[in-house]
């Protein structure tokens, strides 16, 4: 496609989406909204208004640049330099997961139980993201929880310098602490919510997940290993001691490890008192434990 000076803004639009959808994309429509809104400044509502206005030859060279990545199968929300979690504008870089909506049914299931067991969400609690890449789960809870105090680790201080600044854009930075660690292993004891997404793709399946996945999310973000399990191993092992008496774990888990992953928290002395929690799409996505005694 060739996206030329003096194509109307609509037609632009509809240009590429048609070369989307001729290169197989699943959603060639709305990344054409996203893509060409993009290079122009412009909200739904800004381009439908604009629609036949001309575009000027440096607003073309952006729209066809935009669109050559995507082709590259480089995730929209890579190309904007951003997305949406919880609501929450976010910044996401190369060093950080892509933040996915299944993921929010890790901060539903851990509000419900911290309410059920801990009080209303107003109660002071001290909480820690193992893992948190660019801070989506630490800083959607923190929104919720206004009381709480919370910790973010990362073994990657890239990762860690994103989660810091999507801290300082939502003003939550004073409420946080970011440390460089493997999961929980530089922290101390007494916290009453721990989440985590950790890494759960076995080593074998990453060569066939999505260009957009394989290509673009961090390999350390992906790989959980030979079955998928060896970040709940290190996470079990240690929950104990970083949980207070009546913490709560909660974890994002894959299609068809939430059994594994919930033996794995038994074992190493929690319960696990209710079911896991279903993603919109019905799968089984967040595994929540909790510390007894």
């Amino acid at each position: 496609m060739t996206v030329a000076a003096g194509d109307t803004i609509g037609a632009a639009r509809r240009g590429v989406a048609a070369v989307l959808r001729a290169a197989g994309l699943e959603t060639p429509d709305l990344d054409a909204r996203l893509l060409v809104g993009h290079a122009l400044g412009l909200d739904h509502a800004g381009l439908a208004a604009a629609a036949e206005r001309p575009l000027t030859a440096e607003e073309a060279t952006h729209v066809a640049a935009l669109t050559t990545r995507r082709l590259a199968r480089e995730p929209v929300t890579r190309i904007l330099g951003g997305s949406a979690f919880w609501s929450l504008p976010l910044v996401v870089t190369a060093d950080v997961l892509d933040p996915r909506p299944d993921t929010e049914t890790v901060v539903e299931a851990a509000l419900a139980a911290v309410t059920a067991r801990q009080g209303g969400r107003d109660a002071t609690r001290r909480i820690a993201d193992l893992g948190t890449g660019s801070g989506a789960l630490l800083l959607a809870l923190l929104t919720e929880l206004p009381a709480a105090f919370g910790i973010g680790t990362d073994r990657s201080v890239a990762a860690l310098a994103t989660a810091r600044d999507n801290a300082v854009r939502l003003g939550l930075l004073d409420r946080l602490r970011l440390v460089a660690c493997d999961f929980g292993t530089a922290l101390d004891g007494g916290l009453d919510l721990v989440v985590a997404n950790p890494p759960y793709i076995p080593s074998r399946e990453i060569a066939a997940l999505a260009p957009e996945v394989r290509v673009y999310d961090p390999h350390l973000a992906l790989d959980g290993g030979p079955d998928g399990l060896s970040a709940y191993r290190a996470i079990a092992a240690d929950a104990g001691r970083l949980l207070a008496p009546g913490g709560v774990l909660v974890v994002e888990v894959g299609i068809g490890q939430a059994g594994a992953v919930a033996a794995l928290f038994t074992t190493a002395g929690l319960v696990c008192e209710t079911p896991p929690h279903p993603d919109l799409s019905g799968v089984l996505r967040a595994v929540t434990a909790v510390r007894q005694t």
